[in-house]
């Protein structure tokens, strides 16, 4: 497997999959405004040619937001959605972000789990922040 910044080609190619291989929190329209958008990056993980997963995030000054990481369905619980955050943490560091910010389900605990792996901490919670029904943690990482 292999992490690349992801095109408007690799777009392109899950067009047609995005919702029945991946999840349906993401459009193909958003997703294009996002790789046109000068303050969000996108990677992809390829393996063979296929997109395997996909993560973004959005930048101000020195803070970063986790916008999403998506793995398909079929090549879930193998270790590539920590590879993708943990490929947003270098492009972190690597623009000098002092703070990377992420929301997340109060009930997904494998992601919970990733995310304290890689040193994020759990700072509140939104209220209905999904649907406007379910609730999120606010987590951080700090000194990237």
């Amino acid at each position: 497997m292999e992490i690349f910044t992801m095109t408007l080609e690799d777009l392109e190619q899950m067009k047609d999959t995005l919702y029945s291989d991946f999840d349906n929190f993401w459009s193909y329209n958003v997703l294009k405004q996002e790789l046109e958008n000068k303050n969000t990056t996108y990677i992809v993980a390829k393996e063979d040619d296929e997109i395997i997963g996909f993560a973004g995030l959005s930048t101000c000054l020195d803070e970063a937001t986790l916008n999403n990481i998506v793995v398909k369905k079929s090549h879930r619980n193998r270790g590539i959605g920590g590879e993708l955050l943990e490929a947003l943490i270098e492009l972190c560091s690597e623009l000098h972000i002092k703070t990377f910010t992420l929301e997340v389900d109060t009930e997904n605990e494998p992601a919970i789990h990733l995310y304290e792996k890689f040193g994020f901490k759990n700072l509140g919670i939104r209220k209905k922040y999904y649907n406007n029904t379910r609730d999120a943690f606010i987590m951080t990482k700090y000194d990237i």
